[in-house]
């Protein structure tokens, strides 16, 4: 699944080589997933796409925003799979969930994984959208300040017992992360998965915050995790420290053996040693 990180790349990059084309057909998809979630029907999106520009991307969380102009946005939302602009001329694939073709002969095309939305809206309406609405602030926004995160984890507090993966992956809290990144930024601060959040001191939190923005901006700097593509394909460079492939290995850090566990809906990998 795409995360605040990989996201952050394909806007960039859509910015540099999407901004400007002139849609000269707009498909949904050919290829039924239930786990797909459209607003349009294929004529309407046809219809409203036609002769738009595309105009400029807005990342919200785990939300990608993509202005259509004028007066439409579209969204790709909590999604896995592979956005990807293709050459001039390229074969299209057999199976898509979205088709833009451009006047210039180049085309993007969307394949879901497990799930994700891919919905137009008039512009400003997917404010009104569930998980847009009322979004919280995510770690790339300047307001996500040391003050601002004592202050999340005080209003977790109040609400009762919460746990160091809870607030990093759960009710998006902090929009953005999933579980994927969650595993390496626990690591990074040396707090295990199930560590109660009233039980941390002033220096855990600080080090969960810096764990926080490193871990996002380190996967950003490299392209996004080795296991997602980019907007050409490419796949990123950073390798994760803590995940399926390290499970039963020493740990980087101290040499224990880094151990698994399922917990809050996904799979924990932890050193038993550096995170206690």
């Amino acid at each position: 699944m795409f995360e605040i990180s990989e996201l952050t790349v394909l806007a960039r990059q859509m910015n540099e080589s999407l901004r400007g084309k002139t849609i000269a057909k707009g498909s949904l998809g050919n290829s039924p997933h239930k786990f797909v979630w459209y607003n349009r029907t294929h004529e309407e999106f046809a219809s409203l796409t036609q002769g738009k520009v595309i105009g400029a991307p807005i990342l919200l969380g785990r939300w990608l925003c993509l202005d259509i102009e004028p007066g439409y946005r579209m969204v790709f939302g909590e999604l896995g799979g592979k956005i990807i602009l293709r050459a001039p001329r390229s074969p299209i694939p057999k199976k898509y969930h979205l088709l833009l073709e451009f006047s210039d002969s180049s085309f993007l095309t969307v394949v879901i994984g497990m799930w994700g939305a891919l919905e137009l809206y008039q512009k400003g309406e997917e404010l009104n959208r569930d998980y847009i609405k009322d979004m919280a602030k995510t770690p790339l926004d300047k307001d996500f300040s040391r003050a601002y995160f004592y202050q999340l984890i005080d209003e977790a507090n109040q609400k009762g017992k919460r746990s160091v993966k809870s607030i990093l992956t759960q009710e998006q809290t902090i929009p953005g992360l999933g579980n994927a990144v969650a595993q390496d930024i626990m690591f990074r601060a040396g707090l295990h998965p199930r560590q109660n959040l009233l039980e941390l001191s002033p220096a855990d939190i600080d080090a969960l915050y810096d764990a926080i923005l490193l871990v996002v901006n380190n996967i950003i700097d490299q392209g996004g995790r080795n296991d997602e593509c980019d907007l050409y394909g490419n796949s990123g460079s950073y390798q994760r420290l803590m995940d399926s492939k390290s499970s039963g290995k020493p740990c980087p850090q101290c040499g224990s053996t880094i151990q698994s566990m399922q917990y809050l809906g996904g799979a924990c990998y932890f050193c038993p040693a550096c995170q206690k």
